[in-house]
């Protein structure tokens, strides 16, 4: 792998359970039962105690673009340290190139609009975002219920649609092959119509952690 702030198809697929989505224009895989469902359950709970708006990095005049809510996870939690530790088997990456573990709540009607995790280099807000830390290499995305209607995520350029799944991961390389971004990776958070969705997203990035 390029560097210590990315995982590798080879190393994912080495893992009991794993699936990449069969196309060519992206890493994109799933791994359905990663986390246990206790642990789902104790996750929820700290995302409903901490949540808060959610923002977006480069404001597009969309006030509507991303409607959940959302926490940072405390560090230094035990449960939390749990859950790091079962990504960093999983993926291998460095942890001190990970940003702090999101969490984020979707009650009916909130979504995230199609975007994409990287920051654009042409955005606004990129060199702040980036001048520490880099870019973003690879997102890990845990569901951690499942929903009664909607709230999936779509990544429309390779026509792939994930369900929310009580401890289902979705993780994707930001970038191609070659080191470019890779706008295959553009999904959408939609709509929730009954119920509630809860994830967790964790991002990494070029350089450690700096912040």
């Amino acid at each position: 792998m390029a560097n210590p702030g990315e995982t590798s198809a080879d190393r994912l697929l080495a893992h009991k359970g794993i699936r990449r989505v069969p196309t060519p224009r992206a890493e994109l895989f799933d791994l359905p039962g990663f986390l246990p469902a206790q642990m789902c359950a104790d996750l929820i709970d700290l995302i409903d105690r901490d949540r808060r708006p959610s923002t977006i990095a480069d404001p597009n005049g969309d006030n509507y673009f991303r409607t959940s809510e959302t926490c940072d996870l405390p560090a230094d939690l035990p449960l939390v340290q749990d859950l790091e530790r079962r990504l960093h088997d999983l993926n291998g990456i460095d942890p001190v190139h990970g940003e702090p573990v999101q969490g984020q709540r979707y009650a009916v009607g909130q979504e995230f609009k199609a975007h994409t995790d990287y920051f654009e280099p042409t955005g606004q807000d990129f060199a702040q975002f980036c001048s520490v830390a880099g870019n973003r290499t690879w997102t890990f995305m845990i569901y951690l219920n499942d929903v009664e209607a909607g709230g999936a995520t779509r990544f429309k350029v390779v026509d792939k649609i994930f369900q929310p799944e009580t401890g289902k991961l979705v993780c994707w390389n930001n970038h191609r092959p070659d080191g470019t971004l890779n706008p295959a990776t553009l999904h959408h958070g939609m709509k929730v119509r009954k119920g509630v969705k809860y994830v967790i997203t964790k991002w990494y990035r070029e350089k450690p952690w700096g912040w």
